[in-house]
């Protein structure tokens, strides 16, 4: 059975389609087969994987209204174990479609229960906002992963997003937890990025991964090749800080010791 994880944050340019597309790269890397969703209109995780919008069959919009199964949208990446169901910015559309349909809230669970049992791990990239596709996110998931830039005003925002985790484990997914916190963008050289670390590790303790990861060019230039930083600088800051992720997310999901 599949481990799903929903990558998280209402807020925008904190790093949540790059830790998607690295962290699943990375766990496939490590022989687990991964499944990344691209549940974002901006459908940003499926060029950063190379994938060629044009000739897709189907996308995560056919799948959210009930037109498509799953299984037809996914895509083979460049990498060994890694495959991605891609998005394109016609989700927004399919977002309003199933505003008063019956059970618009458990679409992307169901999907993912039918082909879950061909996976190790199953991250969901879901959009920068409140939505119902974030909802349906965090009642798809096991756990949620929760980037926070480590940047002014860092923790804004992420009160609300905890309140919607609480609501979503009350009323529809009573299994969800926070699988933990990442710091993104950090720069250890800066006393700001030094303080807001400390600042989230008050709030959130011993939820918070060791990795941290970097500003690193290499992480931003790698999606405009249409591959993970791990494909594209294998030796690069971002690309370890990754790699450690993937192995912290092992352990604290039960696949590594």
């Amino acid at each position: 059975m599949a481990t799903v994880i929903c990558i998280t944050n209402q807020k925008g340019g904190v790093g949540k389609t790059t830790t998607a597309v690295n962290l699943g790269y990375f766990l496939a890397k490590d022989k687990f087969r991964t499944l990344i969703v691209d549940f974002d209109p901006q459908g940003n995780a499926s060029s950063g994987l190379g994938v060629n919008k044009a000739k897709l069959k189907a996308t995560m919009t056919e799948v959210l209204i009930g037109k498509a199964q799953l299984a037809d949208s996914i895509v083979e990446t460049k990498t060994k174990n890694l495959w991605v169901a891609p998005t394109t910015p016609e989700l927004a559309n399919a977002e309003v479609e199933i505003a008063n349909m019956k059970g618009k809230f458990a679409q992307l669970k169901n999907a993912i229960k039918t082909v879950e049992q061909n996976f190790d791990y199953v991250i969901i990239d879901s959009p920068p906002s409140l939505s119902l596709l974030t909802v349906n996110g965090m009642i798809a998931a096991n756990y949620l992963l929760l980037p926070v830039q480590t940047e002014f005003y860092a923790l804004e925002g992420v009160a609300q997003l905890l309140d919607s985790m609480k609501l979503v484990k009350k009323a529809l997914n009573p299994d969800l937890k926070l699988l933990g916190v990442l710091a993104t963008m950090y720069d250890k050289r800066t006393s700001l990025s030094v303080e807001v670390l400390a600042e989230v590790k008050k709030y959130f303790k011993d939820k918070v991964f060791n990795t941290t990861i970097p500003r690193n060019v290499r992480v931003a230039e790698a999606p405009s090749h249409g591959v993970p930083v791990g494909n594209y600088d294998k030796f690069s800051k971002g690309a370890k800080a990754y790699k450690d992720l993937a192995r912290e997310v092992e352990r604290r999901t039960g696949k590594r010791k």
